[in-house]
This record gives structure tokens, C-alpha cells and sequence, in this order.
């Protein structure tokens, strides 16, 4: 399978999509399947203890699902998450998280895969998500 989107083409689609969070997201490697990316932590993120909340760690994973999907299907906005479940394997350090997303399978409604978590300088997820997105019909 062929990328649709270049990672320049996610990020200004992103922008255009979801402004409210498309600055605190960089792609750092696309290819077929797989895509990689960085989120800014911000104050509204952390939490007591000195450690970054659930949420925070919920959307690195979900918008590198969301942006590696439309890598592969092109400019469809309407792609939405339908089933997510994620695990919380450690405390990140303060910093930005890295997400490593795949997608395990993908058809003509629905995108399925997965994406580790990981902290500033960990080699070991923080986090690990499975995901599936519904991928609106072509009309």
C-alpha cells in the first residue's frame, strides 16, 4: 500500500482540521503503515507528583492514529475513533511524548492498529493503545 499524504500533508491538514491541537504535533518518520511523531506536553497536561495525565497520553495516541490513518487514505476529516484501549505501563518523565503508531489492518471502513507511548528519553512505552477508526464511505 502507497501513502496517499506526505507528512507535510498531514501536518498542514491537521491544521486545518484540528487547530486546537495540530501545534503540539510533529511527525518525525512516515512510511506505509507506520508513522512517528512527538507531542508537546503543556502545564494542563501534568499531574501532582510530577508525572504527564492519562488524557494527555490518550491523545499522543490517538492523534498518531488519526494521522497515520489519513496518511494512507488521504484528506477525509470524517475518520473517527471507534474503539480505543490503552494501558498505562509506567510514569513519563516531564517532557514531550513519542508515539509510534501501525496500522495492523486496514480496509474500506475501518483502520486497525496499535501505538506505543513512550517518555523523554525511554526506551520502554509508557503507554500502549490498540485502536480501530471508522473511515467514512466515499461518496
Amino acid at each position: 500500500m502507497e501513502l496517499k499524504l506526505t507528512a507535510p500533508e498531514v501536518e498542514d491538514y491537521l491544521r486545518e482540521v484540528f487547530p486546537q491541537v495540530s501545534e503540539r504535533f510533529a511527525i518525525t518518520s512516515l512510511s506505509p503503515m507506520r508513522l512517528s511523531c512527538t507531542m508537546a506536553i503543556g502545564e494542563a497536561d501534568l499531574r501532582p507528583g510530577g508525572t504527564i495525565s492519562g488524557p494527555a497520553m490518550f491523545t499522543a495516541a490517538d492523534c498518531a492514529f488519526y494521522m497515520v490513518t489519513l496518511a494512507m487514505i488521504g484528506r477525509q476529516a470524517l475518520t473517527v475513533t471507534t474503539g480505543c484501549t490503552i494501558n498505562f505501563m509506567r510514569k513519563p518523565p516531564l517532557g514531550p511524548l513519542r508515539a509510534e503508531a501501525r496500522i495492523l489492518k486496514l480496509g474500506r471502513s475501518l483502520s486497525v492498529g496499535d501505538v506505543e507511548v513512550f517518555g523523554q528519553g525511554l526506551d520502554q512505552p509508557v503507554a500502549h493503545a490498540s485502536l480501530t477508526y471508522s473511515i467514512p464511505p466515499e461518496r
